[in-house]
C-alpha cells in the first residue's frame, strides 16, 4: 500500500495538470479509509492535497475538494485547516457556478462547522464552528444569500449539501452564540427565505434524496421553539420589555393620545391596562411562565402583523360585560401551547432520528415530515381566530374559556394533524376558518367516546353490548305495537276480461295476545279500522315457517328471511310473503276425527305454502311490518331503516352515560369540574331523542 500512496502523492506534485487530475480523481475513493488516509498523510500528502483544494480549477479542484471532504469526515487533515482554506472554500460557494466544485466546498464547511473542537492552526485562537466561517462571511457578505438559493437548485446532492451546511450552522449558533447573537442569525436566515425553501423541499417528489437534511431542520425548528419557550419573559431585558410594551401600545385607539398634553395622562397605568387586553392580572408576565417568550413571540407577532383586526376586537369586547370579553392574551398563550403540544416539541431529536430509521420508505416518510411546523406563525393566527370565532358563535364567558380551547385543539388536531404532507398552508388555513361549529361538537363526542374507551374499554363494551340489547328490545316493542294497530295494503288486482279489476285493499291487524294474524279484503278503506271479529283471515303464528320480502336490507343484517334488493321498483312493488305448513287433507281429517295428533307432530306431513302477501305503500311500513313480523318470530331485524334506529338509540343512550359519568384524577390532570346546582330548576324537562335537545 505505502508504495502506491507514495507514487500518487508524488502524482499530485506533478508539473502536468492531466495527471494531478487522474490522481486525485483516484484519491476521492480510497481517502475515506482511516488506515490509508494515515498512510497518505505520512507521506506528505495533505500538504500537497491542500495546494490542489486553493489554486487547482476545473475538474482537477472538483476532485481535490471532494478528497478533502472526505478526509475530514473520517476526522483526519484538520492540522491543515486555518483561515485560509476557510475564506478559499466561502469564495467558491459565492462565485463559483459548478456544480461538481460546490458539493466538495460545502462538505468542506459542514465538517468544519460541526467539528466540536478542532485541531492545527484554528485551534491556537480557539476557533471552531460557525466563528471559523465569520471572516470569511465578513469579506463574502452574500455567502449566506447564496447558500439559501442553492436550496432550490436542481441538483438534488447540492441541494441536500446546502441544507446540511445551513443545518450546521444553525445548530452551532443555538449552542455557541451568546443570547444575542443566535436569534439574529435565525432571523437572517428567515429575512433571506430559509423557510419557504425548505417547506417547499418538504412538499416535493425528491422527498428521500433530502431525507435526512431535511429531518434534521425540522429537528432543529423543534429545538429552536424549545429553546424560545424555555426563555423566561424578563422585563430587565431590553427586547423582552420592547415586545410587551408593543403590544400596549397596539391596543391604544388614539395613537394621538400619547403625544403633546395628554403624555402624562397616557403614561398613567389604567387599573386595567393588562386585564382589558385579556391577561388574568395587572401583572402579564405572571401568565408566560408555561410558553416563555415564545408566548411572547406569537401574541407580538398577530398584535403587529394583525394590529387593525387586534383592535377591532378590543374595541367590540370593551362594550360588553367583563366576564363576556374573550381574553386575547390568554387566547393567544393557549393556542401557542395547542400547537407545542400538537407538534411534540419536546419530544427528542434522537426520537426523530430512530424514527426516520425505521420509516425509511416514501409513503412513510409521509407521515414522519410535518412542513406546517415551519409555518408556526400562521398556524397560531389561524388558530387565534378560531378561537375568537367560536367565542362569538357561543357566546361564551369567561368561565367557558377552558372549554374553547378544548374545542380549538380538537380542531387543530384535526384539521393540521389530519393533513397530508403536501396539502398547502393556505388550505388549511382555510379549512380551519370554514369548520362548522356542529362537526366541531359532533367530533368532540366522538373523541369522548374514544377517550373512555381507552381508559375503561372492558366496561365501555359491556356499557354498549347492553344499550344495543336494550335499544333492540324498545325497536321491537315498538314495531309489534304497529302490527297490533293494524295497517290497510293495497291488495292485489286480479285481471277479468283482459282489464284490471276495480282496486281492493287488504287490511291485517295482530291479535292483542300476539298470536294470530287477522286479515280481510275490502273495496275500499274505511274511516275506521275494522274490528278483529269481521278480519275473517286468521294465521297461527306459530306455523310460519319465514317471511318472505324484497325490502332493501342492512348492509351488516342477518336473518334466516330471505331478502332481495329492488331500488329501481316502485314503492307499490314492495312486497311481503308470509310463508308457512299448510296441513294436508289425511293430517287434517286425523286431527278432527281426534287421533290425538299434536301441531308439530302432524308437520312432518305438511308442506310450506303461501299463507298471505301484503304490499306495503312505503318503505317505512314496510320496515314495520317485515321486522315487526321477524322479531315476533324471534328473529332478527334485517332492514336498513330499523338498524339505523336501533343504532341511534344506543349511541344516544351511550353519550348519556357518559356525559353523567365523572372523570377521576387518575384520568384527566387537574381539579374535576364542580357539579352544577339544580337550585331553581323543576323536573318539567324533555328530550327529544329523534329532533335534538
Amino acid at each position: 500500500m505505502e508504495n502506491n500512496v507514495s507514487e500518487l502523492v508524488e502524482r499530485l506534485g506533478s508539473d502536468e495538470d492531466a495527471v494531478r487530475k487522474m490522481a486525485v480523481f483516484k484519491l476521492q475513493s480510497s481517502i475515506g479509509d482511516p488506515s490509508f488516509a494515515d498512510v497518505f498523510i505520512a507521506e506528505d500528502g495533505l500538504t500537497r492535497l491542500r495546494y490542489l483544494a486553493l489554486h487547482a480549477t476545473g475538474n482537477t479542484l472538483a476532485y481535490s475538494l471532494a478528497s478533502f471532504a472526505r478526509l475530514l469526515e473520517v476526522d483526519k487533515g484538520w492540522e491543515c485547516v486555518d483561515q485560509e482554506l476557510v475564506e478559499r472554500v466561502v469564495e467558491l460557494i459565492v462565485t463559483h457556478p459548478l456544480v461538481n466544485i460546490l458539493r466538495g466546498a460545502m462538505s468542506i464547511l459542514v465538517s468544519i462547522v460541526s467539528h466540536p473542537s478542532s485541531v492545527g492552526r484554528l485551534s491556537q485562537n480557539g476557533v471552531f464552528g460557525f466563528r471559523a466561517l465569520k471572516p470569511a462571511i465578513a469579506i463574502y457578505p452574500q455567502f449566506l444569500e447564496m447558500l439559501v438559493n442553492r436550496l432550490s437548485s436542481a441538483d438534488h446532492a447540492l441541494c441536500a449539501n446546502a441544507l446540511q451546511l445551513i443545518n450546521s450552522l444553525m445548530r452551532d449558533s443555538i449552542t455557541n452564540d451568546s443570547e444575542l447573537e443566535w436569534p439574529k442569525f435565525i432571523q437572517k436566515l428567515q429575512d433571506l427565505g430559509v423557510i419557504k425553501a425548505v417547506y417547499t423541499l418538504m412538499q416535493g417528489t425528491a422527498l428521500q434524496d433530502h431525507a435526512h437534511p431535511l429531518i434534521e431542520f425540522q429537528s432543529l425548528t423543534k429545538i429552536l421553539l424549545r429553546k424560545w419557550r424555555d426563555i423566561p419573559l424578563d422585563l430587565h431585558k431590553a427586547e423582552h420589555r420592547r415586545a410587551l410594551k408593543g403590544v400596549h401600545l397596539a391596543s391604544i385607539q388614539d395613537k394621538g393620545s400619547e403625544a403633546g398634553s395628554d403624555v402624562r395622562r397616557s403614561r398613567k397605568h389604567s387599573s386595567e391596562k393588562w386585564r382589558r387586553l385579556g391577561f388574568e392580572s395587572e401583572s402579564p408576565v405572571v401568565q408566560f411562565e408555561d410558553m416563555g417568550f415564545l408566548g411572547m413571540m406569537d401574541l407580538a407577532d398577530f398584535v403587529r402583523n394583525h394590529q387593525d383586526e387586534f383592535q377591532k376586537m378590543l374595541l367590540e369586547q370593551s362594550t360588553k360585560p367583563a366576564r363576556q370579553r374573550c381574553p386575547i392574551a390568554r387566547a393567544s398563550l393557549s393556542v401557542t401551547s395547542i400547537l407545542y403540544d400538537h407538534f411534540e416539541v419536546d419530544k427528542c431529536e434522537t426520537e426523530d432520528s430512530k424514527t426516520y430509521l425505521i420509516l425509511e420508505s416514501r409513503s412513510n416518510l409521509d407521515r414522519l415530515f410535518k412542513p406546517l411546523i415551519l409555518h408556526w406563525t400562521r398556524l397560531h393566527v389561524a388558530g387565534l381566530q378560531t378561537f375568537f370565532r367560536l367565542w362569538k358563535s357561543t357566546s361564551a364567558e369567561l368561565e367557558d374559556c377552558d372549554k374553547i380551547v378544548e374545542l380549538v385543539r380538537i380542531l387543530i388536531e384535526s384539521v393540521v394533524g389530519g393533513s397530508p404532507r403536501t396539502k398547502d398552508v393556505q388550505d388549511v388555513e382555510e379549512d380551519l376558518a370554514e369548520f362548522e361549529y356542529s362537526r366541531l361538537r359532533n367530533l368532540q363526542m366522538e373523541l369522548l367516546e374514544l377517550t373512555y374507551e381507552d381508559a375503561w374499554s372492558q366496561h365501555l363494551r359491556q356499557v354498549r353490548e347492553e344499550l344495543q340489547h336494550e335499544a333492540l328490545q324498545f325497536v321491537k316493542e315498538q314495531r309489534i305495537r304497529r302490527l297490533l294497530q293494524g295497517a290497510w295494503f293495497p291488495n292485489d288486482a286480479p285481471k277479468t276480461d283482459g282489464k284490471l279489476a276495480k282496486p281492493k285493499w287488504r287490511f291485517a291487524q295482530l291479535s292483542h295476545n300476539r298470536r294470530f294474524l287477522h286479515f280481510g279484503d275490502f273495496e275500499s278503506t274505511g274511516i275506521d279500522c275494522p274490528e278483529l271479529d269481521v278480519l275473517p283471515g286468521k294465521i297461527d303464528l306459530s306455523i310460519v315457517s319465514s317471511v318472505v320480502s324484497n325490502v332493501s336490507a342492512s348492509p351488516d343484517s342477518s336473518s334466516s328471511a330471505t331478502v332481495k334488493s329492488a331500488p329501481h321498483q316502485r314503492v307499490s312493488s314492495t312486497k311481503i310473503t308470509i310463508h308457512g305448513c299448510a296441513p294436508s287433507a289425511g293430517a287434517l281429517n286425523d286431527t278432527q276425527k281426534g287421533n290425538g295428533h299434536s301441531r308439530s307432530a302432524s308437520r312432518a306431513t305438511q308442506k310450506e305454502a303461501v299463507l298471505l302477501t301484503l304490499r306495503p305503500e312505503s318503505t317505512s311500513v314496510a320496515s314495520e311490518w317485515l321486522d315487526g313480523l321477524l322479531m315476533l318470530l324471534n328473529q332478527q331485524p334485517i332492514t336498513a331503516e330499523t338498524s339505523k334506529l336501533i343504532k341511534l338509540i344506543s349511541n344516544y343512550g351511550l353519550k348519556i352515560r357518559l356525559l353523567n359519568v365523572r372523570f377521576d384524577d387518575a384520568v384527566f390532570a387537574g381539579e374535576a369540574p364542580a357539579v352544577p346546582s339544580r337550585e331553581g330548576l323543576t323536573d318539567d324537562y324533555y328530550y327529544d331523542i329523534f329532533g335534538g335537545a
